[in-house]
């Protein structure tokens, strides 16, 4: 049969990403209680395509994620990231995997447990020179009281949910857990998915004792990934869902530790 992907193109136009996206698949991710967990990711894998040729081979992607073993790790990204380059003829290759993942998280009172689910991404790319880059990001939800108005107010303070999302790059493994958690930590007060009363009470206050702006939350998170030595970059952001304004609250931090040395 003809091959029409692979005929000459002479508009002389190279492309820097083709591939496919929104692929749904299985998975299996690294979790630092039990071990693994299954999950379903959202794939998007792309390689760039040389000026002179038509088009890529759509099917070969998933062939090729279906080839290897589900595990999404450091090591199997790596090798899917080069197995792409070799099978499609790349220079370079691109792969986003975003998924939920659910860890178990008890009340801070009753300890009545939950499952809070979390979006992760892994982003990992490589490039003409072999040389791979992986990203790590977690999307966290917050809750935060605002500073501002507790200082003003007779009685009481807006509060509201909020989101963070933290990418890092790193020497060695970094758990998704740890990241969470670092997120967690730097709120005004974290999500739960089960709360009693005495629950309620325990969150309401200690987000009250603990009032922060958004500009805090990157901050305190900045901070501690700063005198972190395994961490080489970062960029987390913030955003609040403001209760009493038609608009959200901002805050975004981008450092390279890299650049420093």
């Amino acid at each position: 049969m003809i091959d029409i992907q692979n005929q000459r193109d002479d508009r002389n136009i190279s492309i820097d990403n083709v591939g496919i996206k929104n692929l749904r698949y299985p998975v299996t991710v690294r979790d630092r209680r039990d071990g693994f967990q299954h999950t379903v990711a959202t794939i998007n894998m792309y390689v760039d395509l040389p000026h002179r040729i038509r088009g890529t081979h759509m099917s070969r992607f998933v062939e090729i994620l279906h080839s290897l073993s589900p595990e999404v790790s450091l090591r199997t990204f790596s090798k899917t990231l080069e197995k792409m380059k070799d099978h499609l003829n790349a220079a370079s290759a691109h792969v986003e995997m975003t998924f939920p993942y659910f860890i178990e998280k008890k009340a801070p009172v009753s300890r009545s447990p939950g499952l809070m689910d979390y979006t992760c991404r892994i982003i990992g790319s490589s490039d003409s020179n072999g040389k791979v880059d992986l990203i790590s990001e977690v999307i966290v939800p917050i809750s935060s009281v605002c500073p501002c108005s507790k200082e003003i107010s007779d009685a009481g303070a807006h509060n509201q949910r909020g989101e963070v999302r933290l990418k890092t790059r790193f020497k060695k493994f970094i758990w998704l857990e740890d990241m969470i958690e670092l997120v967690e930590a730097s709120s005004s007060c974290d999500v739960y998915s089960v709360l009693k009363r005495v629950d309620e009470k325990e969150v309401t206050e200690r987000g009250f004792t603990n009032a922060k702006f958004v500009e805090d939350v990157v901050r305190d998170i900045a901070k501690k990934l700063l005198s972190d030595n395994n961490i080489t970059w970062f960029s987390v952001s913030a955003e609040n869902f403001e209760s009493i304004h038609n608009h959200s609250a901002y805050a975004h931090i981008t450092r390279n530790k890299m650049e420093s040395l």
